[in-house]
């Protein structure tokens, strides 16, 4: 996912939240709403002056826009990650049984017990 991506995300889904147009923050942020949208849709790459002209329409400072993008980002690459557990390495053995000292007095248990070796 490219950062251009996540950054329109965010101004999307604030925008909506807050309940604002497209052409009103355009208006606002005084963009034009063609070029808003694509930033919206991660078609352009804004600028510094153009992310601060949004942030300032969305009364939101550039830090929380940046912790916002951090967050997304993190997120979609963590559900993007691939798990892979190789069982084929893992084999359970059984164990006798064993001793545990737990005072002076030391006893055996005939409790199973269980051992994944790897």
């Amino acid at each position: 996912m490219l950062l251009r991506q996540v950054i329109g995300n965010v101004f999307r889904r604030l925008r909506r939240e807050r309940g604002i147009t497209l052409r009103e923050l355009a208006e606002q942020a005084q963009v034009s709403v063609p070029y808003l949208s694509e930033i919206e849709r991660g078609r352009k790459e804004p600028s510094s002056e153009i992310l601060a002209a949004i942030c300032r329409a969305l009364d939101l400072e550039l830090a929380d826009l940046l912790t916002e993008v951090q967050f997304d980002l993190a997120t979609a690459v963590r559900s993007t990650l691939p798990l892979h557990l190789q069982t084929s390495s893992i084999r359970v053995t059984e164990s006798g049984p064993q001793r545990v000292v737990s005072s002076p007095t030391a006893y055996s248990t005939s409790a199973q017990a269980f051992a994944l070796v790897a």
